[in-house]
């Protein structure tokens, strides 16, 4: 249902293509899918904040994420959250460092919301939980001791900012998208670069996701990094990569007023060629062969980034442009 003062901006001014339905078909629910898979996940860890009991609300959490990380500007960006939502990549590791600190500190922010939000971001968020529930390190804590009670902590905070995110999204972020020139914030000046937002976000997001997510434990041949794909230790590394194709298609049919038949053909092979990629977390990029397998798939993302720059980038008449991860 379309809300009143969003129906109302629809009803000012026509909008360029595509833009309503990434605002209102894609990005509001996206960001109400990862609030409802924060809370449960917060819900969960209340009663029970044992690691065997969190697990499945921890991954449908991270699933819910990954339909709107790829949105990274307006209220994602803001206060730090992005980070504090997910810590990765951690060239430094930091997230253990910063764990390790507050459990042997029995740090008493775990039972203060507010004091627990101005903890270090690497202490916090979806990868801090990963390490707390699946690392051998810490995922062995008995029910009621600190760890338990820090991963609570942390499920709680992430449904905190889950929600902020998705109301700034609704009440701010989205009116504004809608009429960028009817609103005193001028951060875009014509919908045209609202247009150009969006597909920043989405080329921002392929490259991420083939230079990133796949580059990282690439490595090179002579010296692959297997222990640096994503998610590793959750066993997510290549789902993260194939909910991100689909919440990326998603976008992207969003934008288009017209058919997109190469851009659709290639997200279609790529996506393929993950689900026939019997590699949960690219290990196979120490063997040729297996790395071969997970070269394809980078190979594949980058025929979708031309696809989406030749077909839909020509179609509304934009570049990417500058996106919060540049220089990172």
């Amino acid at each position: 249902m379309i809300r009143p003062l969003v129906l109302l901006l629809c009803l000012a001014s026509p909008l360029q293509a595509g833009v309503r339905e990434a605002v209102e078909d894609h990005a509001l629910p996206a960001f109400a899918g990862f609030t409802a898979g924060a809370q449960a996940l917060a819900d969960t860890a209340a009663q029970d904040c044992t690691a065997e009991a969190v697990r499945p609300a921890f991954h449908a959490a991270f699933d819910a994420w990954l339909g709107a990380s790829h949105l990274s500007f307006g209220p994602v960006e803001q206060q730090g959250r992005n980070l504090a939502i997910a810590f990765w990549p951690d060239t430094r590791g930091m997230v253990p460092a910063a764990l390790a600190r507050l459990i042997a500190d029995a740090d008493a922010a775990v039972d203060d919301p507010d004091a627990f939000a101005e903890v270090s971001v690497a202490a916090r968020g979806l990868f801090a939980l990963e390490h707390l529930l699946y690392d051998p390190a810490y995922d062995g804590y008995a029910e009621g001791s600190y760890t338990c009670r820090l991963v609570a902590a942390t499920a709680t905070d992430l449904a905190r900012m889950a929600a902020e995110v998705e109301t700034e999204w609704r009440e701010t972020e989205a009116p504004l998208l809608l009429d960028p020139a009817g609103s005193a914030d001028r951060r875009y000046l014509s919908e045209k670069e609202v247009q150009q937002q969006f597909y920043t976000a989405l080329q921002a997001a392929l490259e991420f996701d083939a230079d990133t997510r796949i580059a990282r434990p690439l490595g090179t041949f002579d010296r692959p990094r297997p222990t640096r794909a994503e998610a590793r230790r959750s066993g997510r590394s290549l789902r993260n990569v194939t909910l991100s194709l689909e919440a990326l298609r998603d976008l992207a049919r969003a934008l288009s007023d017209q058919p997109i038949p190469v851009t659709e053909a290639a997200f279609a092979t790529a996506l393929e060629t993950a689900s026939d990629l019997d590699d949960p977390v690219f290990a196979g990029v120490e063997d040729p062969a297996g790395r071969l397998k997970v070269e394809i798939l980078q190979q594949r993302i980058d025929a979708v980034a031309a696809a989406v720059a030749g077909e839909i980038g020509d179609q509304l008449g934009v570049t990417e442009g500058f996106n919060s991860a540049d220089g990172d």
